[in-house]
This record gives C-alpha cells, sequence and structure tokens, in this order.
C-alpha cells in the first residue's frame, strides 16, 4: 500500500470517528447548564410527585440543577408541544403520564406526533389508580357505589385531573362496564380536583395512589377499591374493583421524555442516572410508600412501552366513545 493511500485512509477513518467522539465528548459534559423538566399538570399531582423526585436525586448526581416547571392545560399538551419544539440537546424534558399516549387517539388535530417527536429516555413508575369519595358520601363500598348512582344518573360528578388523564380514562372505563352515568368534570391537574373532592363540591374520583394517599391516611377522603389485579400493600384490606366489576382493570405510570433526535449518548446517560434512582433504597421506599412499582429499563423498552399504551387507550376511546371536552 503507497504512502499517500495509508494517509488518505488514515484521514478518512480520522474523519468518520470524529463526529462520534465529539457526541460522546458532548455527553461527558452534559449538562454544562441548569436542565428544565416540564410536567404538564398543576403541582402537587402525582406526575409532579415523581418528576420533583427524580429531578432532586439527578440534581445531586449531575451536579447541576433539574428544575421542574409546571404547564398544565389541555391534558398535557401544552407542556409536551413546548417540548417537542425545543432544541434536542438534554436541557428541556418533559414529565410524562398515561394523557400523553391517550391524546393520540383522542384529540383531533395535535400539534405534534407524540411517539414520533419525542425520544422515550426511562419511566420512572407505575401506581395504582384508586376509586376514592368525600367522606360524607352514602356509599362505603362499590357495590353501594353502584347502587347509589344507578339511583341518581346524572346526579353524581367525577372528578378528573383533566381529559383524557388516567383518573379520566379509568372512570370511563368503570362507566363502560358498569352502564352507570356519573357526570364527569375535568380540573387542570390531580390536586384542584382532590381539593374539591374533599371539599365534597364533586363526588368521586379514580385518582392515582400516590396523589390520594396521604388524603386517605388523614380520613380527608375514603378509598372504596383499588383498580389494579391485585390489592396493594400500601392500602391494606382496600378490596379491588376488579372483585366488584369483573375484569377491570387499569393504572397510572410515569416517565420521562425528550424531544426527538435527542443526542443517543444524552438519552443513555440520562437513562442510566434514573435507573440508578430506582435501585436506590431510598427512592425504591418512597415508591413503595406511594403505592408504585418502580419502571426500570432502556429507552428502548419504555418506547415499546409507550406504543402499547398509544394501542391500548385507542381501544378503551372508541369502545366508551369518549370525546375530547
Amino acid at each position: 500500500m503507497s504512502l499517500v493511500r495509508r494517509r488518505f485512509l488514515h484521514l478518512a477513518g480520522a474523519a468518520v470517528a470524529a463526529p462520534s467522539f465529539a457526541r460522546r465528548a458532548w455527553a461527558q459534559a452534559y449538562p454544562a447548564r441548569p436542565v428544565r423538566i416540564l410536567v404538564g399538570y398543576a403541582a402537587g399531582g402525582s406526575a409532579d410527585i415523581s418528576a420533583r423526585m427524580m429531578a432532586q436525586w439527578l440534581s445531586e448526581r449531575l451536579g447541576q440543577q433539574f428544575i421542574v416547571e409546571n404547564r398544565p392545560g389541555a391534558s398535557s399538551v401544552i407542556a409536551t408541544e413546548v417540548v417537542v419544539r425545543a432544541p434536542a440537546d438534554g436541557y428541556t424534558l418533559l414529565a410524562i403520564a398515561p394523557a400523553s399516549t391517550v391524546n393520540a387517539s383522542l384529540i383531533d388535530k395535535l400539534p405534534f406526533n407524540f411517539l414520533r417527536d419525542t425520544a422515550p429516555i426511562a419511566g420512572i413508575m407505575r401506581v395504582p389508580n384508586v376509586l376514592v369519595v368525600y367522606p360524607g358520601f352514602p356509599a362505603r363500598s362499590v357495590p353501594e357505589f353502584i347502587a347509589y348512582v344507578k339511583a341518581n344518573p346524572g346526579k353524581v360528578n367525577h372528578a378528573s385531573a383533566g381529559t383524557g388523564t388516567a383518573s379520566h380514562m379509568a372512570g370511563e372505563l368503570f362507566k363502560a362496564m358498569t352502564g352507570l352515568n356519573l357526570v364527569h368534570v375535568p380540573y387542570r391537574g390531580n390536586a384542584p380536583a382532590l381539593v374539591d373532592l374533599i371539599a365534597g363540591q364533586v363526588e368521586v374520583g379514580f385518582d392515582s395512589l400516590p396523589a390520594t394517599i396521604e388524603h386517605i391516611r388523614a380520613g380527608q377522603l375514603r378509598a372504596l377499591a383499588i383498580s389494579t389485579a391485585k390489592q396493594n400493600e400500601a392500602l391494606p384490606g382496600i378490596p379491588t374493583i376488579g372483585e366488584f366489576v369483573p375484569g377491570y382493570e387499569s393504572s397510572s405510570w410515569y416517565g420521562i421524555v425528550a424531544p426527538r433526535n435527542t443526542p443517543s449518548d444524552i438519552v443513555g446517560r440520562l437513562n442510566a442516572e434514573i435507573n440508578a434512582a430506582l435501585a436506590d433504597p431510598k427512592i425504591k421506599a418512597r415508591i413503595a410508600d406511594l403505592g408504585g412499582t418502580a419502571l426500570i429499563g432502556s429507552p428502548a423498552e419504555f418506547g415499546k412501552h409507550l406504543a402499547d399504551e398509544t394501542e391500548k387507550w385507542a381501544k378503551v376511546v372508541k369502545f366508551a366513545n369518549v370525546k375530547a371536552e
């Protein structure tokens, strides 16, 4: 091989390796400034709780502030649009919940395609929803609740964190499977919905366990049943909805995504740190106290979860004839 040819191949190889080396160097330097995590719901809800838990961990581990910014409205569409239009540099992230996958079939003419326009980073946790009523509500069990609503059709209000959220869809699934006439009242997040529920302004919710558990323990809400197939250790003795409505099951989950085309090295680093958090004894204990289970996995596994959830809820939207409000 001639000297000229060897030199050409050496330079060509260096040119190919340079972008890869630059990406690795960029990822190693990340984050060089504060990172925003947008939450499409009001402060105090389950998505907000999980995001703040991860933000604190990431801030301590990576040496830069991860700042949670609440942008409630339109069932997380407002926050999602901000993130998908942000630079794909890892400095603007989105905390997501089931509504992100429901909106694809529920809302016409979304300004984005969620699965196409985001890069999955990691799941955080999966939690049950809880059928809760305010303390003055006459029913003390699921059969009593069903009997009361049947006797008072259209007079019992179902509060949710917003149209298309997990608390909304859990209620719609319950209505479809029982034939009950509950009036849906959407709020701009779990927290404001719970304020009115505790006050008795609305009668029932299908809220996530992290958002409701302290209110249940304090006697501010009455838990009638858990939405998952098995009972939950955080609420011992509380039955499942499926014990009275065979086949019923729903849950909430939370995770983090970035704008599409975010460098894979940055996505991988954030995924590794979040998984490390989920394996930490203190974080594991906190998640268990909230009644949840950790969603440890790779970005690809979380991406498959998002695709599966999108398909699942599209079927529920169609079956229950749910309309955006």
